[in-house]
């Protein structure tokens, strides 16, 4: 039965013709008129021992309903496929989360009944996310190792590469800072000059990605360069000015402070006014330089608070080696 239905449905080839250099098969099977609906299948003869010629409705029952459109197995077992996005405004690796503890509500709730041998597995794009989450979870320590030791090489000192390394701090709260900013509907939402700031920048709520983690990667090494041009002309103000006294090296301070602080500003303005064409581009591309830009953007305007914190805590540290014992 299982064969005559295959040769009058399928086709079966029963030989091949030669042309040639081509082989073509030659296949055998029943006109599309007696093979088209469920009655006129019922119609196929099937061959019984006896030699009669029995139709196959008299010994199968033909139903007509939805099969799925293709077959396919993984690992020897079958295996269908559930498709589903995610809305705007939504993590992929939330919404995959969030599906996997309704799917776990419901079966222990009794709502959802797995059977034997069934089970499901949850894959797709936001796979790459998780494995770029335990990549970047041993990268950025060694990130920030590795710019603390060019720091301790440039100046020789751990407190001086720490109060420089408060700049990564800064600049680190900045790009939350500024992505907090973007999922905000109030924020830049003004027109000027008949160009509306959200518009322009492309302004939405942006989730922690890949793109973003490597934005936050080069701000790290950009946010320590106001100070380690503050630090540099500080030692260099004190190898000038040896002082003993607290008035002294308050002095020297200042000195190097208003020395540095324009070629400072400078150095952040450029970079922030760099970021300007990445974060207002559209097109091919946009989707990812704009996450990576974000980061960089807020973490340098809030570093800039270092122009002051670095000369603050370069001023305590000096002062607290002068500072004598009370019982002296």
């Amino acid at each position: 039965m299982q064969q005559s239905i295959e040769t009058a449905i399928g086709g079966m080839n029963i030989s091949y013709t030669v042309e040639g250099r081509k082989r073509f098969p030659v296949r055998v099977r029943y006109p599309r008129a007696l093979r088209n609906d469920p009655e006129a299948l019922g119609n196929i003869l099937v061959p019984s021992p006896t030699g009669a010629q029995v139709p196959l409705g008299q010994i199968v029952d033909i139903e007509y309903v939805r099969g799925p459109q293709a077959i396919k197995s993984e690992e020897t077992f079958l295996v269908g496929y559930v498709l589903f996005d995610k809305r705007d405004g939504y993590a992929e690796v939330s919404v995959v989360n969030d599906a996997r503890q309704a799917i776990l509500d419901a079966i222990a709730t009794g709502k959802l009944k797995v059977p034997a041998g069934v089970s499901y597995k949850f894959s797709g794009s936001y796979e790459n996310q998780v494995r770029a989450e335990k990549r970047l979870s041993v990268i950025v320590p060694v990130v920030l190792g590795i710019v603390f030791l060019i720091l301790y090489f440039q100046f020789r000192s751990v407190t001086t590469s720490l109060m420089v390394f408060i700049g990564i701090a800064m600049a680190f709260s900045g790009g939350f800072v500024m992505l907090w900013f973007y999922g905000q509907e109030w924020f830049a939402d003004f027109t000027l000059w008949g160009t509306n700031f959200r518009e322009l920048f492309q302004i939405h709520p942006v989730n922690l990605s890949v793109a973003v983690w490597v934005g936050f990667i080069a701000l790290f090494g950009i946010a320590t360069d106001d100070g380690v041009l503050m630090a540099t002309y500080l030692d260099q103000s004190f190898e000038r000015n040896k002082t003993d006294h607290t008035k002294g090296i308050r002095g020297a301070v200042v000195e190097a402070g208003l020395r540095r602080i324009k070629p400072a500003i400078m150095t952040s303005a450029t970079t922030i006014i760099a970021l300007l064409p990445i974060l207002t581009s559209q097109g091919r591309g946009s989707d990812i330089m704009i996450p990576m830009a974000i980061p960089a953007f807020g973490g340098m305007l809030l570093a800039s608070v270092t122009y002051f914190i670095v000369p603050v805590l370069y001023s305590f540290r000096e002062e607290w080696k002068i500072r004598k014992p009370i019982n002296e």
